[in-house]
């Protein structure tokens, strides 16, 4: 997945994959900062990508970016399939790059960042996707630093 020769600027939209919540994120390449964007809850890949395609519409990014779970050790997580399925569906059905980033502890990290906020238990959970994607872009955004 990805693309070679990579874009320094454009939108960037960036997914926290979960069985039954997917969140989301957007981003600008030239800027790099990373805001929570939306949390699709979706009962079939159908719905959940369908209601991608309608913010692939509005955005129009140049590059999606999916975090990948792994355990600390670095094994592949029991979600990372799916995750890396859902990548290639992005890829193939958007024709937008579509690139993998570790997500380790970025669920954690969006917790600590909501509880730092005020944002503590049952609030966090129509936002904590949100803030994980963005988490997720952030780490995309350091990774690719280079791309600025």
């Amino acid at each position: 997945m990805g693309s070679p020769a990579r874009s320094t600027a454009g939108t960037v939209l960036a997914f926290d994959f979960g069985e039954r919540r997917l969140g989301v994120a957007v981003g600008e390449l030239s800027l790099r900062i990373a805001h929570p964007l939306a949390t699709i809850n979706a009962r079939s890949d159908r719905e959940r990508l369908e209601a991608v395609a309608q913010l692939v519409r509005e955005w129009q990014p140049v590059t999606l970016v999916v975090g990948l779970p792994a355990h600390m050790d670095g094994t592949e997580h029991e979600l990372s399939t799916r995750c890396r399925k859902f990548a290639r569906r992005l890829q193939a059905r958007f024709g937008v790059p579509t690139e993998l980033v570790d997500e380790r502890l970025t669920s954690r990290s969006a917790e600590l960042a909501l509880a730092e906020a005020g944002v503590r238990g049952r609030s966090q959970k129509g936002v904590i996707d949100q803030v994980a994607a963005q988490h997720i872009l952030d780490a995309y955004f350091g990774v690719h630093s280079d791309a600025a």
